[in-house]
């Protein structure tokens, strides 16, 4: 039982490393953020991390070989995501540089929210073939264990992404937009190689 959660914990924070770095680039272009917006933006990443595991463990168990021709395409559709919401804040950050009177902050959109929640956790469906010697509950309780240390993981990060959002300005929204674009890189890459 204690290596289970040791593994679990240890997954959670493998798969969270994607949502952390998105964590800090949304808390650098919004570095005034309330703290009921950063519990949304943690909260999401961690249903996402708690979802898709599952989804991976339902679909080894059911549509195996569907699942295994989908994991190709994994890398491709994080890297779409997260360069799309990247450029809008790179576009969004050159726009408030031009400009002389400092723009105010949106807080991120739910839509945006919920592409940045996907691209992160995507990777994760993969994680269904790691845990799928589980049974139904064994595999709950790890996802819920990944989902928990995704939460405080993405908490750190909006904490760090807020301390730093502050000393950059207005330079932090296309700082954030460069991140986001890199770790869409990152995860391609590393998605190619393993494929």
């Amino acid at each position: 039982m204690v290596s289970f959660f040791i593994n679990s914990v240890l997954l959670g924070v493998g798969l969270a490393m994607d949502a952390f770095s998105v964590s800090i680039a949304n808390a650098l272009a919004d570095p005034y953020m309330t703290g009921k917006c950063k519990n949304k933006i943690a909260g999401t990443f961690a249903g996402f991390q708690f979802l898709m595991p599952m989804i991976g463990w339902f679909c080894v168990h059911t549509i195996a070989e569907y699942f295994t021709a989908f994991q190709k395409a994994i890398p491709w559709i994080a890297l779409a995501l997260l360069c799309y919401i990247g450029g809008k804040m790179l576009i969004e950050g050159i726009r408030e540089q031009k400009s002389d009177a400092p723009s105010e902050k949106e807080p991120v959109k739910f839509k945006e929210l919920m592409v940045q929640g996907v691209a992160t956790a995507i990777d994760a469906l993969s994680v269904g073939f790691t845990i799928s010697e589980y049974t139904a509950i064994m595999a709950f309780a790890a996802s819920a264990i990944i989902a928990v240390v995704t939460f405080v993981i993405c908490k750190i990060g909006l904490h760090i992404g807020r301390k730093f959002g502050l000393k950059l300005a207005g330079r932090a929204t296309i700082l954030g937009g460069i991140i986001l674009i890199g770790i869409g890189i990152e995860i391609f890459v590393k998605g190619i190689l393993v494929i």
